[in-house]
């Protein structure tokens, strides 16, 4: 079992190499823009949960996640590879909501502050 400073570290370690291989490895056109926003680790390092978002929203989840899904063997032996673990854990990806809602509650805060004028 890993201590919180080496879930941190190794989960640190999978965000960049995972943004790395976005940005240069990964050529499938449904992950353009697509942004890692958190990666946790846990305590067995055996599985890795990735939160991703695209600024197109809600509407890109789908292709998103299957185009993750689809280069998931790719993307752990890359992982495997740069990130220096006995075992690589396994990729499980999920669609991040909370710029999504940050953008809907900054608009109802917009709204009411134009109300109050």
């Amino acid at each position: 079992m890993a201590n919180a400073v080496r879930q941190k570290r190794v989960a640190d370690q999978i965000r960049a190499e995972m943004s790395d291989l976005l940005l240069r490895e990964l050529s499938d056109p449904r992950l353009k823009l697509v942004t890692i926003t958190d990666v946790n680790v846990d305590r067995e390092l055996a599985y890795a949960n990735i939160w991703v978002c695209r600024p197109d929203g809600n509407a890109a989840e789908d292709d998103v996640l299957k185009a993750f899904e689809g280069a998931k063997k790719l993307i752990r032996r890359e992982i495997a590879a740069r990130v220096q673990l006995r075992h690589a854990p396994q990729l499980v990806f999920h669609w991040d909501h909370a710029p999504d809602h940050a953008e809907k509650i900054s608009h109802v805060l917009d709204g009411l502050k134009e109300s109050k004028k």
